[in-house]
């Protein structure tokens, strides 16, 4: 017997589909961080655009299930539920991976931080180079808050795009007309 979809359980649905979506992604991203351990571009680089993609359609591939599923176990599931299960997951796991990231550079040590920002402000002008120290004591700050609204973002975007797919697939799953009955004659 399926249940009823209410706020509270799609807020429950969604936290699960979020701390998901967050831990695929924090994975990607620490496994991102082993490679740049290695010392070798070319790792680093095919690392980092081979776990983007797992990443990227990866996300896609499960927001879709987990949307055909919310269809499946609940009842009276609208496009708009769907939607805001999507954004919601989005919203939640955009905070796992955006946490994960500042933690990444509040830990990563000051002499890496002084090397990184010195390699990139020896092509700067002098103006350029006092806006990227003035950043640099923020920039955990910073990156937490343009992760979390990239991935809300995202997220809303997608959802919206599968929200309409899924419930086309609900709606049309099983519910052809035979090909001879009398109206279609």
């Amino acid at each position: 017997m399926k249940g009823t979809i209410d706020n509270t359980t799609l807020w429950n649905e969604a936290a699960k589909a979020g701390a998901l979506f967050g831990a695929i992604s924090i994975g990607c991203l620490m496994g991102k961080e082993l490679s740049a351990l290695s010392g070798s571009t070319f790792l680093i680089t095919a690392a980092s655009v081979i776990l983007w993609v797992v990443e990227f359609f990866g996300c896609i591939l499960l927001m879709k299930n987990l949307m055909l599923r919310l269809t499946e176990k609940y009842q009276g599931v609208k496009m708009e539920d769907t939607y805001r299960f999507g954004r919601r997951a989005a919203l939640l796991s955009g905070l796992l991976l955006a946490s994960a990231q500042a933690l990444i550079i509040l830990k990563m040590p000051q002499e890496e931080m002084t090397d990184l920002f010195t390699q990139l402000s020896a092509s700067l002008t002098s103006a350029q180079r006092e806006q990227v120290e003035s950043v640099s004591d923020k920039l955990p700050v910073y990156t937490f808050f343009f992760q979390w609204v990239y991935c809300y973002l995202y997220g809303s975007i997608l959802a919206r795009i599968l929200s309409r797919y899924v419930f086309m697939q609900s709606l049309f799953q099983g519910n052809r007309p035979d090909e001879n009955t009398p109206d279609e004659q």
